[in-house]
């Protein structure tokens, strides 16, 4: 009988990806950011078993939208006080911090447990073209 792989902690590669924004669709770029995040690229992804591998974002004060979406899509922060809300336009959020947007996209498209915030750690994103990354010489990521 043959057994289930399981990846032990000493198996586990890292791999360094390197995206650029300049003109990709949000969710299409989140959505792909969000596989390599997970590991559910590589042939030995396992649930529950962080095989993914660390992603760095530039130029993402470029991503781009469809629709309406700059006037339509909001934010929303709320202290936890009474009238507390905060709502944010994507446009606006764009102007002031455009690192947020890829963030936030990318964290609805992980687990919302412990597992996912852990994944989140792994993206690096950077409004402009420069990154802090090149000693750990990423590769470009194809996105399809």
């Amino acid at each position: 009988m043959k057994k289930t792989y399981y990846p032990k902690a000493g198996e586990l590669t890292y791999d360094w990806y390197l995206v650029d924004a300049n003109g990709q669709n949000l969710g299409r770029l989140a959505s792909r950011i969000a596989k390599v995040l997970m590991g559910k690229h590589k042939p030995t992804f396992t649930p529950g078993v962080d095989t993914g591998d660390f992603v760095v974002v530039v130029n993402c004060e470029r991503v781009v939208v469809t629709g309406n979406k700059l006037e339509d899509k909001n934010y929303y922060n709320h202290s936890g006080y009474p009238g507390g809300m905060k709502v944010t336009k994507l446009r606006d959020m764009l102007a002031t911090h455009p690192d947020r947007v890829i963030e936030r996209a990318v964290w609805g498209m992980l687990p919302h447990n412990k597992y996912g915030r852990k994944i989140l750690k792994k993206l690096k994103i950077y409004a402009g073209p420069d990154h802090p990354h090149e000693a750990q010489q990423p590769e470009p990521l194809a996105l399809d």
